[in-house]
């Protein structure tokens, strides 16, 4: 893997602070150096014009020494000033440059102390009456120091020029001390900024560490699911891809294992998404704690997980693996605080798994094959385990057909209504219909509801056929005599947004229905699911004047509760009741408790399934007030509806004219119609 720009160029950082450094103090050496040089420059200076000056002041007839006329005062007092601090020798010279006097020949006799030598070329500086200072190094033999300067002093009179006074300091002390002073301040300026390099690099090291954590991080989350540490869908597509390769090298089969958690979304619902995240957290440890080295877990969204399991010798290590993880998952799991708030949850799991090279040859078929036994786990009724099964996967293939010649249906607008009559309880008076809808397949002809209204629940097209059945069914009933009343089955699914009540109030105020002649059915199942919104919603609808049965009475996990928190307006017994009361004295005597006890809370009683007279007789006896089935009557096309034997009781509110119902235009006509209007 190519190093990132980031590592690439973390070595570089180093090796320029360094470089920064090490200028830094050669250039402070620098400096030091040059403030050095003009200190013993600045310290010669001063010492050879102060000794010149001395020379000059304290030497009496000095113009008639520099004529070549040595006194014997002047003489002597040049002896005391030959040695005068670091001065180590002076020389006098006349203007013309000829030298006239050493400071070494003082301690000869006076005719030997003058001895003009060759003639010298002063400097141009001196001629000019200006002083001048030059520092020298030697090799320390001979009389010269290692380190000294040479001065010229012009001596000068009324502003002319007689001569000058050469001075010869000896500077190796002062050298030595500069250059230790020089040292100790380029140490302490090293030491310094090696302290601020060290600490810059320290930073540096330490940012650079940050940086490799953070893209670690970066490159660990492109990998694995933030949540539970696993890796996610596309790295376990990459492990997959890998296990496919060492399988054709010789590495032997594998198998992938799906899981889903079972009732997870309870969890998330109850106790909030945080116990939901621990409850996935706690559940990918528990695999990552069955599983052997060199398997794989993987969480692909949600509750899904997908377990690559390596090295399979056959299908019952697949069911061994699948076992445990059955175990570990299905114990319950602890959320919440580490002491008093903590809570139990019980979530078990399904686990669908398939075999490369025995159920699938590509890691796509796999996939597909693994979720499908999946699917099969779940179905059997979850907290199971299952194989690919190949009638499975023909099924689920006629299934999505199916679904998709549904959706079409629904575009093209070839759903229907038919209406079952309901009778009062004498068993002749007509008092309404029940819609039911109805779907004619191209191919497989007639389906009934319960093959394709799950189907539609399950992929969200409810909302829109349940909206165009309220719509066209009010704009039907409009047409009936009054008061006939037209009765709808409401999914579950409808009651899961805020819709459904503005669904059924545009029904009714397009239609020009009465609301009373409106019923709505529901079953126990949605009372069971988020009781506090459906009881609201059906007060709602109930406010409006529409009447609400209860379908179904009996069959699911019937409450008491249901029937005190909301006053229906009508119970429906369920034909297999129905069916049963001449076989089975105890459902003759449940049938009678129910139609006892809805009338004891000023409840009706509707019995659905009537196919005989004896059934029918039973009911009446029984006082049941109103009765459907193929004995009165089989669901048929609005069309063919005659209302014989209806009611002759006061018409409710009267429906819209036929010209009132051809100018509603917001009255979607079709489905498709329908599907642009919602």
């Amino acid at each position: 893997m190519p190093s990132s720009p980031t590592r690439t160029a973390s070595w570089r950082w180093p090796l320029a602070w360094a470089a920064t450094v090490l200028l830094a103090v050669l250039g402070v050496l620098a400096s030091m150096h040059q403030s050095s040089r003009s200190q013993l420059q600045h310290d010669a200076e001063h010492l050879a014009l102060h000794h010149a000056e001395l020379v000059i002041e304290a030497t009496p007839d000095l113009q008639d020494l520099l004529a070549g006329q040595a006194r014997p005062a002047a003489l002597a007092s040049l002896r005391q000033l030959r040695r005068v601090g670091d001065v180590f020798r002076f020389k006098l010279f006349r203007s013309d440059g000829v030298q006239l006097l050493v400071s070494d020949d003082l301690d000869r006799p006076d005719a030997e102390v003058l001895r003009p030598a060759r003639r010298a070329s002063l400097p141009h500086e001196v001629l000019r009456g200006e002083p001048l200072v030059e520092l020298h190094e030697s090799d320390g033999r001979g009389d010269r120091p290692l380190h000294y300067s040479q001065a010229f002093v012009p001596v000068k009179t009324e502003g002319r020029v007689l001569g000058a006074v050469e001075v010869h300091v000896d500077q190796t002390e002062r050298h030595a001390s500069v250059q230790a002073a020089l040292w100790q301040n380029t140490l302490a300026v090293a030491l310094g900024l090696s302290a601020l390099a060290g600490l810059g690099l320290a930073q540096l090291r330490s940012r650079q560490r940050a940086e490799r954590r953070a893209e670690d991080r970066v490159h660990y989350l492109a990998r694995h699911d933030a949540l539970s540490g696993a890796l996610n869908r596309s790295s376990f597509g990459e492990a997959l891809a890998q296990a496919v390769q060492r399988r054709g090298l010789g590495g032997g089969d594998f198998a992938v294992l799906c899981l889903d958690l079972d009732h997870f979304k309870d969890v998330n619902d109850s106790l909030g998404h945080a116990a939901g995240d621990e409850v996935l957290r706690q559940a990918t440890q528990r695999l990552r704690d069955v599983l052997r080295n060199g398997d794989t877990v993987a969480r692909l969204g949600g509750d899904e997980f997908a377990v690559l399991q390596q090295g399979v010798e056959g299908a019952e290590a697949v069911r061994r693996t699948a076992q445990r993880i059955l175990d570990a998952l299905s114990k319950p799991y602890r959320v919440g605080g580490q002491h008093a708030g903590q809570t139990s949850v019980s979530c078990g799991v399904s686990v669908g798994a398939a075999i490369f090279g025995a159920d699938a040859g590509s890691l796509e078929e796999l996939l597909h094959k693994a979720d499908l036994a999946l699917y099969r786990a779940k179905a059997a009724g979850r907290g199971g385990f299952s194989f690919y099964d190949a009638q499975l996967d023909r099924e689920l293939q006629d299934r999505r057909e199916l679904v998709r010649d549904l959706r079409q249906a629904v575009q093209e607008d070839r759903l229907h209504l038919h209406y079952q009559p309901q009778y009062g309880g004498d068993g002749h008076t007509l008092t309404g219909y029940e819609a039911l809808l109805r779907w004619t397949h191209p191919t497989r002809g007639e389906l009934p509801p319960a093959q394709f209204i799950p189907l539609a629940e399950e992929n969200g097209l409810i909302d829109t056929i349940g909206a165009w059945v309220l719509r066209r069914a009010c704009v039907e009933a409009a047409h009936w005599p009054a008061p006939l009343s037209v009765s709808i089955n409401l999914s579950p699914a409808q009651f899961r947004g805020e819709q459904l009540v503005h669904h059924v109030t545009r029904a009714l105020a397009q239609s020009g229905l009465a609301p009373q002649r409106l019923e709505l059915e529901i079953t126990e199942t949605l009372l069971m699911r988020n009781t506090e919104q459906v009881v609201r919603m059906l007060r709602t609808l109930s406010a409006l004047g529409v009447r609400i049965a209860m379908d179904d009475f009996g069959t699911g996990c019937s409450s008491l509760a249901y029937l005190w928190r909301f006053p229906f307006d009508k119970l429906k017994i369920d034909k297999a009741f129905t069916q049963a009361l001449a076989d089975d004295p105890k459902v003759n005597l449940i049938v009678r408790a129910v139609i006892s006890l809805a009338h004891s809370l000023e409840i009706r009683v509707n019995a659905e399934g009537v196919e005989t007279p004896g059934q029918l007789r039973m009911l009446q006896k029984h006082g049941c007030d109103e009765f459907q089935g193929y004995l009165l009557g089989h669901p048929v096309a609005p069309a063919t509806l005659q209302h014989n034997a209806a009611t002759t009781q006061a018409p409710a509110r009267p429906g819209p004219s036929d010209h009132t119902l051809a100018h509603l235009p917001t009255m979607p006509a079709t489905l498709a119609d329908t599907l642009q209007i919602d």
